[in-house]
């Protein structure tokens, strides 16, 4: 118990780290509501279309990149004084969230492809006002914004080989 008057000890600073990743990882939670993975085998893709294994490493590596992010935007003064970007990147991480049930669970490759356009706007957006805060939080989301650019494409393709 800290006594009145004292200033209360400093959170460790990992803990807010950990926040940070433990919201960036919930946002691959959306693959609950994946159906099953035969009927992703079972579309027409693209020849350019990455092998279903990279897709965990690089999407682990993506969370990582993007908690470390936005826990370097955070420490600059917390919600109180960065409250707009983090707002952002809590909007692009809720998108991010809902692509894969769209896609993979409804199968709304349209829907999906037009979801995935507005969080990669957002992602700029994100981007754009971490850069005026931090450039190396900026930075660190780039290999984020070079996937969800690829996924996107991927997206528009398989929509339109498989009508």
């Amino acid at each position: 118990m800290t006594p009145p008057g004292a200033v209360p000890p400093a959170p460790h600073p990992a803990l807010p780290l950990l926040g940070w990743l433990t919201l960036c990882f919930s946002a691959s939670l959306g693959a609950v509501f994946v159906s099953s993975d035969r009927w992703y085998a079972g579309l027409v893709k693209p020849s350019w279309n990455p092998p279903a294994w990279v897709f965990g490493p690089i999407w682990t590596l993506l969370y990582m990149l993007m908690a470390v992010s936005a826990w370097l935007i955070w420490h600059k003064g917390g919600w109180k004084t960065q409250w707009r970007a983090l707002s952002w990147f809590l909007v692009q991480l809720l998108l991010n969230a809902f692509w894969t049930p769209l896609f993979f669970g409804r199968h709304l490759l349209g829907l999906a492809f037009a979801e995935i356009l507005v969080l990669w706007l957002a992602l700029a957006v994100t981007l754009g006002l971490f850069w005026r805060i931090r450039k190396v939080a900026a930075v660190l989301l780039i290999p984020y914004l070079i996937w969800v650019s690829i996924a996107a494409t991927l997206n528009l393709a398989i929509w339109r080989l498989n009508p």
